[in-house]
């Protein structure tokens, strides 16, 4: 039988003769969840990777349970698990807010845990974070029996490795990923076999505003920087602006559409990197389809755990580190919020505090947060004089280094509050400065404007 890499058949015929052999020892769902048990913690797989089946599965089976407590990151798809009908029995714990949990979690439904995403596998580790049951999606057994953790490796790895019982849908269209993503198949409690379509997040049109961002972003950008993005218009924006930069590496936690383009296109070529060269190092996946076939069996993309790729002393080591993350508001003292509006959760800290000091601290390295000057029609300054009441601080203003917005970009790093003050005035919308203006005079801490040297000297 022909192979390549971990034994990845080339055959069709043997891939459909292996896919039988695994389906004639699958269960159908509600048997494999029927091994969950009353007072269980259970991990499900997030991002993309999401076993929808089972998940479905297991929110029947909860109306047969107590006391079960589910740990989630980010996940796309529908929430079978927030359904009211279990309150009671099943308790949601999101530790990165996507849009499906946001109500609940605001509503007291489910709760919110704030946590650096490096962390996540440690306290799972130590059972800080206990799980009995991962619920997981992978890849189709090679010829040894090992599945692949897909497009999201991150804490899933973990989860696993701490689990009583695996439980796992064997899917024929995950792409088998490179990298520390393996699972075998002897490891699995039960599992059923499936041949769906991944969940899919296309780009969003770009609008001016963010383009307008993205191109203030890719002007501090340097030839041979290896960076960190996420998803999302203003990210988007940013990559479609990098087209003249020379020799980018990538060594972020996501990978998306906007990095396939770039690595087509020959601008990010990993030559530069000081660990892992040639190669783009990642956690996991949210795109397309096409961003899943890139990564199918491509040992130029590995994917690693997020207490691996999320390492501040890895991530500091890349000359040149630069991150982009975004933030809902950011205060005249250089306070970054990016994980609610208010009291209302709206996502979570992931790995921007992660990315944020390593860049901030590698050989001129540059961490940037980005976000559009104005919010709710331009009625809203994003640029406020302190921040909502009950907003979380993702990034202290000791760590914030760069923001950018539409306006143009304030480096904060090593200026005093009048200074740092001054510098997110410049790139506020024109509309709000003379409110930010008021505020800066009435704040006693920002003091007086410096005095320049020839009236000090007259």
């Amino acid at each position: 039988m022909a192979v390549v890499d971990g034994g990845l058949p080339l055959d069709g015929k043997v891939n459909t003769e292996m896919s039988e052999f695994w389906r004639s020892r699958a269960l159908e769902a509600a048997e494999v969840v029927s091994l969950v048990r009353d007072g269980d913690r259970v991990f499900l797989h997030g991002g993309c990777a999401v076993a929808l089946p089972l998940e479905a599965a297991l929110a029947q089976r909860a109306r047969q349970l107590a006391d079960i407590v589910v740990y989630q990151m980010h996940k796309e798809g529908e929430e079978a698990l927030l359904d009211p009908a279990l309150a009671g029995r099943v308790r949601v714990v999101s530790m990165f807010c996507g849009a499906q949990a946001r109500a609940a979690v605001n509503a007291g439904l489910a709760d919110f845990m704030p946590v650096f995403l490096s962390e996540i596998p440690h306290l799972m580790r130590h059972r800080a974070i206990p799980i009995d049951v991962a619920v997981v999606q992978l890849s189709m057994p090679d010829a040894h029996g090992w599945c692949s953790l897909g497009t999201s490796v991150d804490v899933a790895h973990q989860a696993v490795a701490s689990a009583r019982v695996v439980l796992a849908e064997l899917n024929a269209q995950v792409p088998r990923t490179h990298g520390d993503s393996l699972i075998h198949v002897d490891d699995l409690d039960a599992f059923i076999v499936t041949d769906r379509p991944l969940l899919e997040v296309a780009p969003r049109p770009l609008d001016d505003v963010s383009l307008a961002i993205g191109r203030h972003i890719a002007d501090l950008v340097d030839d041979g920087a290896t960076l960190q993005v996420g998803i999302g218009a203003i990210p988007d924006a940013a990559l479609a602006a990098m087209g003249n930069k020379q020799d980018l590496g990538v060594h972020t936690e996501m990978f998306s559409d906007g990095l396939v383009t770039l690595l087509q296109r020959g601008v990010i070529t990993n030559a530069r990197k000081a660990l892992a060269p040639g190669r783009t190092v990642t956690s996991f996946v949210i795109g397309t389809r096409k961003t899943y076939d890139f990564v199918h069996d491509n040992p130029a993309v590995v994917f690693h755990p997020s207490d691996v790729v999320n390492d501040t002393a890895l991530i500091r080591q890349h000359a040149r580190m630069t991150a982009i993350n975004c933030a809902i508001e950011v205060d005249l003292t250089g306070q970054v919020c990016a994980d609610s509006i208010g009291e209302s959760i709206y996502s979570g800290i992931g790995g921007q505090m992660d990315f944020i000091r390593g860049a901030a601290i590698a050989p001129a390295g540059k961490a940037i947060i980005a976000l559009p000057a104005t919010a709710k029609g331009g009625n809203v300054s994003r640029i406020t004089p302190t921040l909502a009441a009950g907003a979380g601080v993702v990034t202290t203003r000791g760590h914030v280094q760069y923001v950018v917005t539409e306006h143009g970009v304030a480096q904060l790093m090593g200026k005093t509050l009048r200074e740092r003050a001054e510098a997110l005035l410049a790139i506020a919308h024109p509309d709000h400065r003379p409110a930010l203006r008021a505020a800066i005079v009435a704040r006693r801490q920002f003091g007086p404007p410096a005095v320049p040297p020839q009236a000090a000297e007259a």
